[in-house]
C-alpha cells in the first residue's frame, strides 16, 4: 500500500467529506437520489450497474449520455473517496465510458444525417490519457478524426470532406456542449497537425502523409498513447499501423534525441512560476510532478521502443515497469515514480472533484487548500502538502539526472540583460521569465511558428516583460501570459495590437492579475483584445433596443448559422468589455451588473427572432398565437454577474389544440416545444464564436418534469393552483423579456395578481424557513466569501425581501433595489438593509470576475475588489461586509425565526 493513498473505508464516510469539502459532489448528490441511496446502502456494485441505465428515461442520446456521465462522476468519486476503487479502476472506467460515448454519439449523428448507411469511413483516435485509459477525474479527452474519403457516407451533392467536417462539428458539440444536464467530456482538438489551419477530421492518407515527412518531435511523442477509441475501428487500425515506423523508430540519430531532449526539457520551461513547492503548486507541469514523470517514461520509450516492442506501453505505470524489467532504467528510480504518480494522480482527482473543474494546482489559499485535504481524508492542509512533498522533491531529483546539460547553458545576451534588469528590480520570478522566454522562442509553440509570428513578437518583447513583471501580481500573470500565448492559433495580430496601442499593454497585465476568467476568455479568443482599441468600449452598454439593433447587423447572403457566430462574438465582446470596465474601475459595480444584463436580453431578442424564422421556414406558423418569454432570477432582475446563467421561463398563447401550416405541421404543444429547445440551443451552445450563456428551465411549471413551453393559461393556472411557496418567491422577480408589447403587459399584470393573492403569514414563515433550511443542507457556501450562500448573506437577504413581497403584497419590483427601497419606505425593514444589499452585490459581481471560488484573493487582488465593492480598503471591506451579514441577520430574527414551540416541535 503506498503511504497517503485512501485507506479503506465506508462509503458513508466518503458521502460525508463529499457533502462537506466537494460542492459539485454535493449538487450531484442533491440531484441523483436513488443513485445516493444506493451508496449510501454501501452498495457499490449496484450504484456502478445503476450508471449504465442512468439514462434510460432520457430523450435523445445526447442527454443520455449526460445524465450518465454524472451518475458515473458521483459513483467513481465515492468509490475512489472510500478507497474501494483504485486509481485504475477509476481511470479505466471514465475512458471506456468516453469510448462508449463517442461511439454513441457517432451512431446518432449517423443514424440522423445517413440512415442507411454502415458505421464506417469515420475513425477516432484517442490520444493522451484517453489513449492509454489513464483519463483524468474532470479531464479532456484528445482525439484526432480521420476518415476514409471512399466509406465515408455523403447525401446528394455533399463532398467527402464537407460530410466529414459536419460529423466531426456534431460529435465535437455533442459531447462538449452543456445543457442542463451538464455535459459529457469536453473536447479538445489542438493535438492535430496545424490545428489554426486544418479541418477538424483529416483523410486518412494526408494525415500519413504529415506524420512521415512533417511531424514535430512533440507530435511524435504523443502518439506512444494511441489507439482507435471509437468509430471505424478497421480505419484506426491501418491509421496507426501505417504511422507506426514514425513513431518507433529503430534507429535514432543524435538529432532525434535532442529533439526528444528539447520535449522533455520543455516542461521546466513552461508554468515555471508553478514550480515552487507549496500553495499554489502546480501538480501537473511544476518540478517533480505529473509530466515529468510522463516524460520520463515516454522519454525511454521513443529511444529503445524501436527496437524493443514490449516497451511500447501506452499507461505511465506499466511502461515505467516494462522499462525496468527490460534493465532501461534503474528499478528504484521506476518504483519511485510509479509510486508518486500514482500519489499524485489521486491528489489531483481530488483537487477535480471539488467544482469539476480542469485544475492542477493545488489552491493559493488556506481554506481551499485545507477543503481538499480533508476530502481527501487528511487533518489539514498542511498535512497534505508534507504528503506531497517528499514525492516531488524524489521526482524531481530523478528528472534532473535526465536533462541534458546543456539546459544550464549561458543565456542569450538580451535574456542575461533581461535577468540582470528582473534581479535589480527585485522581481522574485525572474528566472520563470527567463524560461518562459527560451519556450517561446523554441519554435515549439504553435502561436509564434512562423516568422511573421516571431518578427511581432520580439517586437513587443521588452515591453511586454516589463508590464507583466511589474504586474500587481507578476507571478500569476506570467503563467496566464504562458497561457494565453499557448492557446492563440496564431499570435501575429494580438502582438501587433499591442505594439500600436501600447497603453493595452497595461490593460493587459491587470487582466492577466487579477482576473483569471478574463484572461481564460482571451486565451480563448484573442480578438477580444481587438474591441478595447475604440476607447467607447470601456462606456456602459447602450439601450436594449439599440443592442439588439447592433447584435442583429448581418451581411447579405449571411446565414441563421453565421447570425449565431456574429451574436456571439459582439456579445462575447461587451461582457468582456463590461469586465475589463469593473477591473479598470472606469463604472459603479451595480451599473456594470445592469449592462450585463441588457447584453443578455438584447441576445435573447435577436437570436429568438433569428430561431423563429428558421423555425417558420419549415414548420410554418401558428395562426393566432405567439410566444412569450420570463425572464427569473438575477436577469429578471436587471442585475447579472459574469457568470450569471439565464433563468428563463417560455409561454404562448393561442389554442393549445391548434396546428401550424408550413410543409411540415406541427400541433402547438409540440411545435412550441420544439421552438423552445432550438432556442435554448442558440443561447447556450457553443459554435465556432465560442459559448454564449447557460440557460436553465428548470423553474417553468413542474420543473424539469414538465413540457419546455406551455400555454399561458397552463402558466396562471399552474401558479395559482400548484405552485409552491418557493416558485412564487422566484415569481416576485419575473419579467418579460420577448414578446409584444400587450402580451408583456398581460404577463405582467397577472404575475402580479398570483403574487397578491392573500396567504396565510405564518404558514408562509414556515415555507420559507424550511427552503432556507434545505439550501443549508444541500448547497453550502464554496468559501467564506460566498457572499451569496453564507449566513446573513444575499440569499438570506432575497428571502426576507420575497417573505415580506408575499406577506403584504407590496412592493412588487422584479428590480431587488427597487423592492428593498419600496419595503423601507412602508416601515418594513431598516434603512441599512438598502446598504447591506448594494455591498453585498457590487462585492459578488467582483468577485464572480476575480476570485470565482469565493476564497479570499490574493494580496495583490484585494484593494482592487474592495474598490469595485465601493470600500476604500480591504480592511473596511470586510468590516462592511460583516456588518450587511449582521444587519440581514437581525432582520431574519425579527422577520423569520422560529418560535420557541416551533424549536422543541424540531427536537422533540
Amino acid at each position: 500500500m503506498i503511504a497517503g493513498l485512501p485507506e479503506r473505508t465506508t462509503l458513508q464516510d466518503a458521502l460525508q467529506r463529499a457533502r462537506s469539502h466537494a460542492p459539485f459532489l454535493a449538487m450531484a448528490m442533491q440531484v441523483q437520489p436513488e443513485l445516493t441511496d444506493l451508496l449510501a446502502a454501501e452498495n457499490l456494485d449496484g450504484a456502478l450497474d445503476y450508471c449504465g441505465r442512468a439514462g434510460e428515461g432520457a430523450d435523445n442520446v445526447r442527454q443520455k449520455l449526460r445524465q450518465e456521465k454524472r451518475a458515473l462522476a458521483l459513483t467513481l468519486a465515492i468509490g475512489d473517496l472510500a478507497g474501494q476503487l483504485s486509481l485504475t479502476d477509476v481511470t479505466n472506467r471514465l475512458s471506456d465510458f468516453a469510448d462508449r460515448a463517442l461511439d454513441e454519439a457517432l451512431a446518432d449523428i449517423y443514424a440522423t444525417r445517413y440512415p442507411d448507411a454502415p458505421l464506417e469511413g469515420f475513425s477516432i483516435i484517442g490520444l493522451g490519457k484517453h489513449g492509454s485509459r489513464e483519463l483524468n477525474y474532470s479531464s479532456d479527452i484528445d482525439p484526432i478524426f480521420i476518415y476514409d474519403p471512399e466509406k465515408i457516407p455523403v447525401r446528394g451533392r455533399e463532398e467527402p470532406s464537407d460530410a466529414a467536417r459536419r460529423i466531426g462539428q456534431q460529435l465535437v458539440e455533442a459531447l462538449n456542449s452543456r445543457d442542463a444536464d451538464g455535459y459529457v467530456f469536453r473536447v479538445d482538438m489542438r493535438l492535430r497537425p496545424s490545428p489554426e489551419v486544418s479541418p477538424v477530421a483529416l483523410p486518412v492518407e494526408a494525415a500519413i502523409s504529415y506524420y512521415e515527412s512533417s511531424a514535430l518531435a512533440w507530435e511524435q511523442a504523443a502518439y506512444i498513447r494511441s489507439r482507435p477509441a471509437a468509430g471505424d475501428q478497421h480505419l484506426g487500425r491501418y491509421f496507426l499501423e501505417t504511422i507506426n515506423p514514425f513513431v518507433w523508430r529503430r534507429s535514432l540519430d543524435y538529432g532525434a534525441i535532442r529533439n526528444i531532449g528539447s520535449v522533455t526539457a520543455q516542461i521546466r520551461d513552461h508554468y515555471a512560476a508553478g514550480q515552487k513547492f507549496g500553495p499554489g503548486f502546480d501538480l501537473k507541469r511544476g518540478r517533480g510532478g505529473i509530466r515529468e514523470t510522463e516524460f520520463y517514461a515516454q522519454m525511454h520509450q521513443l529511444i529503445f521502443g524501436g527496437r524493443q516492442p514490449d516497451l511500447r506501453v501506452p499507461a505511465t505505470r506499466d511502461a515505467l515497469a516494462a522499462l525496468a524489467g527490460a534493465g532501461r532504467i534503474d528499478g528504484d528510480k521506476a518504483q519511485t515514480l510509479s509510486e508518486s504518480y500514482e500519489l499524485y494522480r489521486v491528489i489531483e482527482h481530488r483537487l477535480q472533484m471539488v467544482n469539476d473543474q480542469q485544475t492542477h494546482s493545488l489552491p493559493d489559499e488556506e481554506a481551499a487548500l485545507d477543503r481538499v485535504a480533508r476530502l481527501h481524508g487528511l487533518e489539514d492542509g498542511q498535512a497534505l502538502l508534507d504528503l506531497l512533498a517528499p514525492h516531488v522533491e524524489a521526482v524531481g531529483t530523478i528528472y534532473d539526472d535526465l536533462i541534458e546539460p546543456e539546459d544550464s547553458a549561458r543565456l542569450p545576451a538580451d535574456e542575461e540583460k533581461l535577468a540582470g534588469m528582473l534581479a535589480a528590480k527585485n522581481i522574485m520570478e525572474g528566472e520563470a521569465f527567463v524560461h518562459a522566454i527560451r519556450r517561446w522562442r523554441s519554435g515549439k509553440v504553435t502561436a509564434l511558428r512562423s516568422s511573421a509570428a516571431q518578427e511581432s513578437f520580439e517586437a513587443i518583447l521588452p515591453d511586454l516583460v516589463e508590464t507583466i513583471a511589474t504586474a500587481p501580481n507578476s507571478a500569476k500573470a506570467l503563467a496566464r501570459l504562458d497561457s494565453l500565448i499557448d492557446k492563440l492559433p496564431t499570435a501575429i495580430n494580438f502582438f501587433r495590437i499591442l505594439e500600436a496601442r501600447p497603453a493595452l499593454l497595461q490593460l493587459l497585465g491587470q487582466i492577466l492579475s487579477h482576473a483569471p476568467v478574463l484572461a481564460d476568455e482571451l486565451a480563448r479568443r484573442a480578438e477580444l483584445f481587438d474591441g478595447l482599441i475604440d476607447a467607447t468600449a470601456l462606456d456602459l452598454p447602450p439601450s436594449v433596443a439599440e443592442l439588439a439593433e447592433q447584435f442583429a447587423r448581418i451581411e447579405p447572403g449571411d446565414d441563421y448559422q453565421i447570425l449565431l457566430d456574429r451574436v456571439r462574438e459582439r456579445v462575447g465582446e461587451k461582457r468582456f468589455a463590461l469586465g475589463v470596465q469593473l477591473i479598470e474601475g472606469r463604472h459603479d459595480a451595480l451599473a456594470i451588473s445592469a449592462g450585463y444584463a441588457r447584453v443578455a436580453e438584447a441576445a435573447i431578442q435577436v437570436l429568438t427572432d433569428a430561431t423563429i424564422g428558421e423555425f417558420e421556414a419549415t414548420h410554418g406558423k401558428i395562426a393566432g398565437s405567439a410566444l412569450g418569454i420570463l425572464a427569473l432570477g438575477r436577469l429578471g432582475g436587471e442585475a447579472l454577474t459574469h457568470a450569471s446563467d439565464l433563468d428563463l421561463i417560455f409561454l404562448f398563447t393561442g389554442d393549445h389544440s391548434g396546428e401550424s401550416d408550413g410543409e411540415r405541421p406541427l400541433g402547438a404543444t409540440r411545435y412550441y416545444n420544439r421552438l423552445t429547445a432550438r432556442i435554448v440551443t442558440a443561447l447556450s451552445v457553443p459554435t465556432a464564436a465560442g459559448p454564449l450563456y447557460e440557460v436553465d428551465t428548470r423553474l417553468r411549471p413542474s420543473g424539469t418534469q414538465g413540457p419546455l413551453a406551455v400555454t399561458l393559461e397552463s402558466f396562471y393556472k399552474y401558479q395559482r393552483e400548484n405552485a409552491w411557496t418557493w416558485e412564487h418567491m422566484a415569481l416576485t422577480r419575473a419579467r418579460p423579456v420577448y414578446g409584444d408589447a400587450q402580451l408583456r403587459e398581460q404577463l405582467q399584470s397577472q404575475i402580479w395578481d398570483i403574487l397578491r393573492q392573500p396567504r396565510e403569514p405564518e404558514e408562509l414563515r414556515k415555507a420559507v424557513r424550511k427552503m432556507r433550511l434545505d439550501i443549508v443542507e444541500h448547497k453550502p457556501p464554496k468559501g467564506p466569501l460566498d457572499t451569496k450562500l453564507m449566513e446573513g448573506g444575499l440569499v438570506d437577504w432575497e428571502f426576507i425581501i420575497h417573505f415580506l413581497q408575499l406577506k403584504t403584497g407590496d412592493a412588487l419590483h422584479p428590480q431587488l433595489g427597487k423592492a428593498v427601497r419600496a419595503l423601507v419606505d412602508a416601515g418594513h425593514l431598516g434603512g441599512d438593509m438598502v446598504t447591506a444589499h448594494e455591498l453585498m452585490t457590487r462585492l459578488l459581481v467582483a468577485l464572480r470576475l476575480m476570485s470565482p471560488d469565493c476564497d479570499y484573493p490574493p494580496e495583490t487582488s484585494r484593494a482592487l475588489i474592495a474598490r469595485a465593492a465601493g470600500q476604500e480598503s480591504w480592511e473596511a471591506l470586510l468590516d462592511g461586509y460583516d456588518k450587511a451579514r449582521q444587519c440581514v441577520i437581525d432582520e431574519w430574527n425579527r422577520h423569520l425565526r422560529p418560535d420557541p414551540d416551533e424549536i422543541l416541535g424540531d427536537i422533540i
